[in-house]
């Protein structure tokens, strides 16, 4: 933990989750190039040398514990699949017109009819047909095993109490709805310290490293090959589209001086079995700068009002 960059996502976080009224918020910062944690940032918190503040539910490191349907940031995790099959490239283009897709009994929809468009803006526009069109031209194995080879539904390693595992089942028990669910982040549940390793990957050139909370001396690992640092690039490339374009969905995520790379996601809230119209979870996960990242970091806003 580096208490400088602990302290700022601090109050960055504690601000937005004041300004928004939300039931909850967490973040967390890693070191792309060493694996180490640099911040871990709960809301609402508490003291814990004070007793009468030791309640669980604020002293729990919703980091690691609490687990959510990542929406929209797994987006780029598909795209990555299929630019890893060389069948497709960052100007394929994907026909999401009329703004919407029948998979069997059910409709996928986007906010807008965006017509034809390529990958890139499939990112940068944050299509739902168009993400669900191109995992339906791959076998459900293709992405389940990028999925697991990221590390969802398994430890980070890292053996923190109440670490939550996330859930991912087994492509044999998906349908052709619930498959293509995934593909935008429905039907699997992650942590933010498991959405953070993920773009981690992405960040590091198709490599995953270890985690660690303690100072990590020496080299850095060499990591495990995930995908291509080609594949990665191009998708670090096409989410800087999303911060940097005026029509991006994280365009607010700009920082001036720095190329920002991210993207952005909001999941409906599941209420007595059912997903609720009215409450979300808000989520951004990003890396800087683009051509040599260094930072990446996942916030999570739950229940903003």
């Amino acid at each position: 933990i580096d208490r400088r960059i602990q302290y700022l996502t601090y109050r960055a976080l504690k601000a937005a989750y004041l300004e928004h009224h939300a039931s909850a918020a967490a973040a967390v910062v890693l070191d792309v190039d060493t694996g180490e944690i640099l911040a871990m940032v709960n809301q609402p918190a508490a003291n814990p040398n004070d007793p009468g503040q030791r309640d669980g539910g604020l002293l729990r490191n919703r980091t690691v514990t609490d687990t959510f349907e990542p929406g929209s940031t797994f987006k780029p995790l598909t795209v990555a699949m299929a630019l890893e099959s060389e069948r497709y490239g960052p100007r394929t283009l994907v026909d999401t017109s009329p703004g919407r897709l029948r998979v069997g009994r059910h409709l996928v929809r986007d906010h807008h009819n965006y017509g034809v468009i390529d990958i890139s803006r499939v990112i940068v526009k944050s299509s739902n047909v168009g993400v669900s069109k191109i995992a339906l031209d791959f076998p459900p194995e293709a992405l389940w095993r990028l999925f697991t080879r990221l590390g969802f539904g398994a430890p980070t390693g890292l053996e923190l109490a109440g670490e939550s595992h996330g859930y991912l089942s087994h492509y044999s028990t998906w349908g052709e709805f619930e498959y293509v669910t995934h593909t935008f982040g429905y039907g699997i549940s992650v942590t933010p310290l498991q959405l953070a390793r993920a773009y981690a990957v992405i960040a590091a050139d198709g490599l995953s490293r270890p985690l660690s909370l303690l100072p990590v001396t020496g080299p850095a690992t060499p990591g495990i090959r995930v995908m291509s640092a080609d594949t990665a690039r191009a998708v670090r490339y096409m989410m800087e589209q999303v911060v940097s374009s005026r029509r991006g969905t994280g365009a607010r995520a700009a920082v001036p001086g720095y190329r920002v790379a991210g993207k952005t996601g909001t999941v409906r809230k599941v209420v007595n079995g059912r997903y609720s119209p009215h409450q979300h979870m808000a989520l951004f996960a990003g890396m800087a700068p683009v051509e040599d990242p260094r930072l990446v970091m996942v916030v999570v806003v739950d229940d903003a009002k």
